[in-house]
């Protein structure tokens, strides 16, 4: 783990080309480290697998993540669920990262849903804005900016994860605002705490070890020259990436139960101080 350190990721890469590594499982966090990491890898005679973020502009052999497009889908049909009845309601938008092409395919997920409805005028556009990084420090301004805007009228927020939903929360707590629907993603103990409390609506639930598995059987593939599981592809670029994308779960109120069942959050981690009382 490179711990978001460029220079850190390529002194490792070389490590374990050294070591005779032939394929490199890469996690993107700066375009041209990713794609110089993939050039070194492809000229010793290895491939590469993109992993969880496409790397745009790179040479790898596959991409292997969960569907951002139906991420963002679901993210946008559960705040429009949860508006259901309103008439015409303002729909604010915080997306991800302005770097990370994952920010855009959740983002392409929410236009696929929202602006259908937009140009009909079912329901209103808000504000709408990149938070950088991702982070909660953030999207606290930028959301607090957006309600200035449209001096507090804004009826549901679609958020691209748990992070800056929970912004999002903070924000219209410390203004003394009621709860309105909001999406998240990761399904992380404070967005499951915010849904169960009644300050989020839903989270997108991605099961790591599925898409561990998925690459893992993908470079075992690569290695002995065969072509690895696919069933679809991306756009990077001009070309076509082959990719497997995996299925995502829409987590709310009535169903949060089943990732302590499934092992990706313990019930401790979520069940705990004021929250204990809305566990069931």
């Amino acid at each position: 783990n490179a711990l978001n350190d460029p220079q850190k990721m390529v002194a490792q890469a070389d490590s374990c080309l050294a070591r005779g590594a032939k394929v490199a499982m890469i996690v993107d966090i700066a375009a041209g480290t990713s794609i110089a990491i993939q050039k070194k890898f492809a000229k010793a005679g290895g491939v590469s697998i993109d992993y969880d973020r496409q790397v745009v502009g790179g040479i790898a052999k596959v991409y292997v993540a969960f569907d951002g497009v139906a991420v963002g889908a679901a993210q946008a049909n559960g705040v429009l669920k949860a508006l259901k009845g309103k008439s015409k309601p303002v729909v604010g938008e915080l997306w991800g990262g302005p770097t990370d092409q994952n920010a855009y395919w959740f983002k392409s997920g929410n236009d696929k849903i929202l602006n259908p409805l937009f140009k009909k005028g079912t329901i209103t556009k808000g504000p709408q804005q990149f938070v950088p990084d991702w982070l909660a420090t953030n999207a606290a301004p930028i959301f607090t900016q957006m309600l200035l805007k449209t001096g507090n009228k804004i009826d549901g927020v679609v958020a691209a994860n748990d992070n800056i939903a929970g912004a999002v929360v903070a924000t219209l707590k410390a203004k003394h605002l009621n709860p309105i629907p909001l999406s998240g993603q990761d399904a992380t103990a404070a967005g499951v705490q915010n849904i169960i409390s009644g300050w989020q609506t839903m989270t997108v639930y991605k099961y790591v070890p599925d898409e561990a598995r998925a690459a893992a059987a993908a470079a075992v593939a690569l290695l002995h020259g065969k072509k690895p599981k696919t069933n679809g592809f991306r756009l990077n670029g001009k070309k076509k990436e082959p990719t497997l994308t995996l299925p995502v779960i829409s987590i709310t109120k009535a169903n949060y139960t089943r990732l302590f069942k499934d092992g990706f959050l313990k019930r401790s981690e979520v069940c705990n101080g004021v929250y204990k009382q809305y566990c069931k």
